[in-house]
């Protein structure tokens, strides 16, 4: 017997208009703490195949978790409030607000499920009122960033296994309730589930079509 809803929101072209792995590094490009001429080509090469669901999730994790090394959270944090401030909020449409908003009025258990760390995305599920957050997480050993993932990695069919590890802590399961995914991207087929799809990639644009999902456009 359902229980309720489930609602998984990806964050990154989905619930934000950019992607947060992406925009931390401009951010530390243009505060002088990656060099732009090693790093910004990498960051943009790393981009296009995540884009085209080519990049293996291993590789992702390590390259942009590996900015973090070095350093602990305190350490980070100053900088890490003023990217959420500078970077983030402006690029969440009025209309990701609402569409969260609805969701959390109405009861549904909402979650935000993201590739990228949790250090760099846990204070944006704050900002849109979801408790509730799956993503990579950066490995800490006394207290700072190794600049290595650890765990499963919130990516692909490890969003699927992560989220069936919470259920599972919980003491659900992914039967127990109806549910609905808001994803832009390929990456995230394996976890849609009566989708609506947001602002889609076009291989997964062409998915939806074929099979009568739902496309939202809040961007």
């Amino acid at each position: 017997m359902t229980v309720g809803r489930l609602v998984l929101f990806d964050l990154d072209h989905t619930l934000l208009s950019g992607d947060s792995d992406v925009l931390w590094c401009e951010f530390l490009m243009d505060k002088g703490l990656l060099e732009r001429a090693v790093f910004a080509q990498r960051n943009a090469d790393m981009d296009a195949l995540y884009r085209a669901g080519t990049v293996g999730a291993q590789e992702f994790a390590d390259f942009y978790v590996g900015t973090l090394a070095g350093k602990s959270p305190a350490q980070w944090e100053d900088l890490r409030q003023e990217f959420m401030t500078t970077q983030v909020a402006p690029r969440i449409p009025a209309a990701a607000l609402e569409l969260v908003k609805r969701h959390r009025d109405a009861g549904d258990l909402a979650v935000m499920t993201t590739a990228t760390n949790r250090f760099i995305t846990e204070l944006t599920a704050l900002h849109f009122g979801i408790e509730h957050l799956l993503a990579t997480e950066p490995e800490l050993a006394g207290g700072v960033f190794t600049g290595r993932a650890v765990g499963t990695l919130n990516m692909r069919a490890g969003k699927v296994d992560r989220l069936h590890q919470w259920l599972a802590a919980r003491a659900q399961a992914f039967g127990d309730f109806h549910s609905v995914g808001y994803s832009d991207s390929i990456n995230d087929l394996p976890l849609l589930e009566a989708p609506v799809v947001v602002d889609p990639d076009p291989r997964l644009a062409s998915i939806a079509r074929e099979r009568g999902w739902r496309a939202l456009h809040l961007h």
